[in-house]
Protein backbone atom coordinates (compact mmCIF):
# COMPACT_ATOMS: atom_id res chain seq x y z
CA UNK A 1 0.00 0.00 0.00
CA UNK A 2 1.34 3.57 -0.92
CA UNK A 3 2.34 5.87 2.06
CA UNK A 4 0.28 8.57 0.65
CA UNK A 5 -2.90 6.37 0.88
CA UNK A 6 -2.01 5.51 4.44
CA UNK A 7 -1.26 9.10 5.23
CA UNK A 8 -4.79 10.37 3.81
CA UNK A 9 -6.47 7.87 6.25
CA UNK A 10 -4.91 9.31 9.30
CA UNK A 11 -5.30 12.98 8.37
CA UNK A 12 -9.43 11.93 7.28
CA UNK A 13 -9.37 11.19 10.95
CA UNK A 14 -7.10 13.71 12.60
CA UNK A 15 -6.21 16.48 10.30
CA UNK A 16 -3.21 18.21 10.41
CA UNK A 17 -4.40 21.90 11.06
CA UNK A 18 -6.03 20.53 14.27
CA UNK A 19 -2.72 20.13 15.48
CA UNK A 20 -1.30 23.08 18.15
CA UNK A 21 0.94 25.73 16.51
CA UNK A 22 3.81 24.86 18.70
CA UNK A 23 3.62 20.84 17.51
CA UNK A 24 5.67 19.19 14.43
CA UNK A 25 3.56 16.33 12.91
CA UNK A 26 2.80 14.94 9.79
CA UNK A 27 5.53 13.21 7.79
CA UNK A 28 8.91 13.47 9.29
CA UNK A 29 11.27 11.49 7.54
CA UNK A 30 10.76 9.36 4.07
CA UNK A 31 9.00 9.59 1.38
CA UNK A 32 5.43 9.79 0.63
CA UNK A 33 4.93 7.94 -2.90
CA UNK A 34 6.87 4.48 -0.48
CA UNK A 35 4.88 1.40 -0.84
CA UNK A 36 4.31 -0.10 2.62
CA UNK A 37 5.34 -3.26 3.86
CA UNK A 38 3.93 -3.16 7.34
CA UNK A 39 3.25 -0.26 10.09
CA UNK A 40 5.10 -0.22 13.30
CA UNK A 41 2.61 2.33 15.65
CA UNK A 42 4.91 3.39 19.22
CA UNK A 43 4.54 6.32 21.53
CA UNK A 44 7.75 7.65 21.64
CA UNK A 45 10.50 6.66 18.58
CA UNK A 46 13.69 5.16 19.86
CA UNK A 47 16.69 3.43 18.37
CA UNK A 48 15.36 0.25 19.94
CA UNK A 49 12.18 1.16 17.94
CA UNK A 50 14.23 1.37 14.56
CA UNK A 51 15.28 -2.63 15.20
CA UNK A 52 12.24 -3.47 15.90
CA UNK A 53 11.04 -1.94 12.89
CA UNK A 54 14.00 -3.36 10.97
CA UNK A 55 13.69 -6.83 12.61
CA UNK A 56 9.85 -7.08 12.10
CA UNK A 57 10.45 -5.82 8.74
CA UNK A 58 8.32 -2.56 8.87
CA UNK A 59 9.22 0.23 6.64
CA UNK A 60 6.76 2.66 8.24
CA UNK A 61 7.14 3.98 12.09
CA UNK A 62 3.97 5.82 13.06
CA UNK A 63 4.39 7.32 16.30
CA UNK A 64 2.72 9.49 18.81
CA UNK A 65 5.21 12.13 20.19
CA UNK A 66 7.71 13.75 17.48
CA UNK A 67 10.49 12.52 16.81
CA UNK A 68 11.70 16.26 15.28
CA UNK A 69 10.57 19.12 17.92
CA UNK A 70 13.80 21.19 17.23
CA UNK A 71 15.20 22.94 14.25
CA UNK A 72 18.04 20.64 12.50
CA UNK A 73 21.17 22.69 11.70
CA UNK A 74 23.08 19.19 10.66
CA UNK A 75 22.59 15.17 11.23
CA UNK A 76 26.17 14.24 12.24
CA UNK A 77 25.29 11.09 15.02
CA UNK A 78 25.36 14.10 17.66
CA UNK A 79 22.56 13.45 19.61
CA UNK A 80 19.08 10.89 19.84
CA UNK A 81 17.57 12.02 17.57
CA UNK A 82 20.05 12.35 14.90
CA UNK A 83 21.22 8.78 15.05
CA UNK A 84 17.52 7.46 14.51
CA UNK A 85 17.10 10.04 11.88
CA UNK A 86 20.18 8.02 10.30
CA UNK A 87 19.31 5.06 11.07
CA UNK A 88 16.20 5.19 9.95
CA UNK A 89 16.72 6.82 6.27
CA UNK A 90 19.72 3.99 6.03
CA UNK A 91 17.03 0.96 6.68
CA UNK A 92 14.47 2.97 4.32
CA UNK A 93 12.04 3.60 7.37
CA UNK A 94 9.35 6.40 7.09
CA UNK A 95 8.08 8.32 10.14
CA UNK A 96 5.28 9.51 10.61
CA UNK A 97 3.87 11.55 13.68
CA UNK A 98 0.18 11.97 15.02
CA UNK A 99 0.17 14.31 18.10
CA UNK A 100 -2.37 17.23 19.16
CA UNK A 101 -4.42 16.68 15.96
CA UNK A 102 -4.80 13.45 18.13
CA UNK A 103 -5.10 14.87 21.19
CA UNK A 104 -7.62 17.83 20.27
CA UNK A 105 -10.10 14.78 18.61
CA UNK A 106 -13.47 14.28 20.04
CA UNK A 107 -12.40 10.41 19.92
CA UNK A 108 -8.62 10.93 20.06
CA UNK A 109 -6.52 10.31 23.34
CA UNK A 110 -8.82 12.04 25.91
CA UNK A 111 -12.00 9.81 24.77
CA UNK A 112 -9.37 6.74 25.37
CA UNK A 113 -8.97 7.62 29.01
CA UNK A 114 -12.91 8.93 29.21
CA UNK A 115 -12.98 5.20 28.17
CA UNK A 116 -10.77 3.44 30.51
CA UNK A 117 -12.22 5.28 33.51
CA UNK A 118 -16.22 4.93 32.24
CA UNK A 119 -16.44 9.02 31.92
CA UNK A 120 -19.89 9.58 30.27
CA UNK A 121 -21.70 12.52 28.78
CA UNK A 122 -18.65 13.91 27.54
CA UNK A 123 -17.81 17.92 26.68
CA UNK A 124 -14.09 19.31 25.40
CA UNK A 125 -12.66 20.75 28.57
CA UNK A 126 -10.94 23.68 26.28
CA UNK A 127 -12.95 23.87 23.17
CA UNK A 128 -10.83 25.37 20.31
CA UNK A 129 -12.06 28.90 19.76
CA UNK A 130 -12.22 28.46 16.22
CA UNK A 131 -13.69 24.86 15.34
CA UNK A 132 -15.87 23.91 18.06
CA UNK A 133 -15.66 20.25 16.96
CA UNK A 134 -12.05 19.68 18.83
CA UNK A 135 -10.54 20.65 21.40
CA UNK A 136 -8.04 19.94 24.58
CA UNK A 137 -9.12 17.37 27.23
CA UNK A 138 -12.47 16.11 28.60
CA UNK A 139 -14.83 16.20 31.17
CA UNK A 140 -18.04 14.33 32.00
CA UNK A 141 -20.32 11.97 35.17
CA UNK A 142 -18.51 8.47 36.56
CA UNK A 143 -21.16 6.18 37.14
CA UNK A 144 -20.69 6.34 40.56
CA UNK A 145 -19.81 8.65 43.05
CA UNK A 146 -16.84 7.55 44.71
CA UNK A 147 -15.23 9.09 48.21
CA UNK A 148 -11.36 10.46 46.86
CA UNK A 149 -9.35 7.31 48.81
CA UNK A 150 -11.74 4.65 46.73
CA UNK A 151 -11.43 7.19 43.31
CA UNK A 152 -7.74 7.32 43.64
CA UNK A 153 -7.72 3.17 43.61
CA UNK A 154 -10.07 2.88 41.19
CA UNK A 155 -8.23 5.24 38.88
CA UNK A 156 -5.02 2.72 39.54
CA UNK A 157 -7.09 -0.01 38.64
CA UNK A 158 -8.36 1.15 35.55
CA UNK A 159 -5.18 2.60 34.41
CA UNK A 160 -2.96 -0.20 35.51
CA UNK A 161 -0.96 1.86 37.50
CA UNK A 162 1.69 1.39 40.16
CA UNK A 163 2.33 5.10 41.61
CA UNK A 164 0.64 8.58 40.96
CA UNK A 165 0.98 11.76 42.83
CA UNK A 166 -2.32 13.88 44.18
CA UNK A 167 -2.86 17.17 45.95
CA UNK A 168 -4.43 16.88 49.52
CA UNK A 169 -8.39 15.53 49.66
CA UNK A 170 -10.76 17.33 50.87
CA UNK A 171 -13.57 15.25 51.89
CA UNK A 172 -15.88 15.36 49.14
CA UNK A 173 -17.27 12.95 46.53
CA UNK A 174 -15.90 12.24 43.24
CA UNK A 175 -18.61 12.68 40.48
CA UNK A 176 -17.52 15.33 38.00
CA UNK A 177 -14.18 14.13 36.48
CA UNK A 178 -11.86 15.86 34.06
CA UNK A 179 -9.06 14.16 32.14
CA UNK A 180 -5.96 15.62 29.78
CA UNK A 181 -3.88 13.37 28.60
CA UNK A 182 0.45 14.37 28.48
CA UNK A 183 1.08 17.72 30.08
CA UNK A 184 -1.65 19.33 31.56
CA UNK A 185 -1.24 21.98 34.03
CA UNK A 186 -2.33 24.39 31.85
CA UNK A 187 -6.08 23.38 32.15
CA UNK A 188 -6.13 23.16 35.81
CA UNK A 189 -8.16 26.65 35.96
CA UNK A 190 -10.19 25.47 33.75
CA UNK A 191 -11.14 22.56 35.64
CA UNK A 192 -11.99 24.73 38.62
CA UNK A 193 -14.24 27.31 36.59
CA UNK A 194 -16.10 23.71 35.46
CA UNK A 195 -16.47 22.41 39.00
CA UNK A 196 -14.43 19.75 38.44
CA UNK A 197 -14.47 17.55 41.43
CA UNK A 198 -10.88 15.75 40.31
CA UNK A 199 -8.90 16.60 37.20
CA UNK A 200 -6.66 13.79 35.96
CA UNK A 201 -3.44 14.76 34.23
CA UNK A 202 0.43 14.19 33.78
CA UNK A 203 3.72 16.41 34.66
CA UNK A 204 2.55 18.78 36.84
CA UNK A 205 5.17 20.65 39.05
CA UNK A 206 5.57 20.84 42.59
CA UNK A 207 3.89 24.46 42.56
CA UNK A 208 1.13 23.58 40.81
CA UNK A 209 -0.12 20.92 43.40
CA UNK A 210 -1.35 24.78 45.26
CA UNK A 211 -2.91 25.22 42.23
CA UNK A 212 -5.97 23.62 43.65
CA UNK A 213 -6.25 25.67 46.58
CA UNK A 214 -8.85 23.37 48.09
CA UNK A 215 -11.44 23.59 45.26
CA UNK A 216 -10.38 20.35 43.18
CA UNK A 217 -8.61 17.17 43.55
CA UNK A 218 -5.26 17.21 41.55
CA UNK A 219 -3.91 13.89 40.09
CA UNK A 220 -0.83 13.22 38.39
CA UNK A 221 -0.75 9.66 36.84
CA UNK A 222 2.10 9.75 34.57
CA UNK A 223 3.17 11.31 30.86
CA UNK A 224 3.55 7.79 29.74
CA UNK A 225 1.21 6.56 31.28
CA UNK A 226 -1.52 8.66 31.34
CA UNK A 227 -1.19 8.30 27.02
CA UNK A 228 0.47 4.72 26.32
CA UNK A 229 -3.07 3.36 25.29
CA UNK A 230 -2.86 5.58 22.25
CA UNK A 231 -1.22 3.19 20.51
CA UNK A 232 -4.39 0.60 20.76
CA UNK A 233 -6.57 3.75 19.48
CA UNK A 234 -4.49 4.16 16.08
CA UNK A 235 -3.82 0.45 15.72
CA UNK A 236 -7.40 -0.17 15.80
CA UNK A 237 -8.56 3.04 13.67
CA UNK A 238 -5.95 1.67 10.93
CA UNK A 239 -7.65 -1.98 11.39
CA UNK A 240 -11.18 -1.04 11.30
CA UNK A 241 -10.46 1.62 8.08
CA UNK A 242 -7.80 -0.75 6.51
CA UNK A 243 -8.59 -4.37 7.85
CA UNK A 244 -6.05 -6.50 5.28
CA UNK A 245 -3.04 -3.61 6.22
CA UNK A 246 -0.26 -5.05 7.83
CA UNK A 247 0.15 -2.98 10.69
CA UNK A 248 1.36 -4.03 14.39
CA UNK A 249 1.96 -2.36 17.80
CA UNK A 250 5.54 -2.16 19.46
CA UNK A 251 6.90 -3.76 22.05
CA UNK A 252 9.96 -1.77 22.54
CA UNK A 253 10.14 -0.26 26.16
CA UNK A 254 10.10 3.89 25.05
CA UNK A 255 9.06 5.07 28.82
CA UNK A 256 12.19 7.14 29.99
CA UNK A 257 11.06 7.53 33.17
CA UNK A 258 12.04 4.56 35.62
CA UNK A 259 10.94 4.11 39.12
CA UNK A 260 12.52 2.83 42.34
Amino acid sequence: MNLSKIIDILENWAPLSHAEDFDNVGLLVGDINSKINKALVTLDITLEVIDEAVEKNCNLIITFHPLIFEPLKSINYKNRVQKIIIKAIKNNINIYCIHTNLDNNSKGVNFKICQKLKIKKLNFLIPNKLNESIGMGMYGNIENSYNENDFINYVKRQMDLKYMRHSKFLNKKIKKVAVLGGSGSFGINDAIEKNIDCYITSDLKYHDFFKANNKILLVDIGHYESERFTKELIYNYLLKKIPKFACIIAKSKTNPVNYF
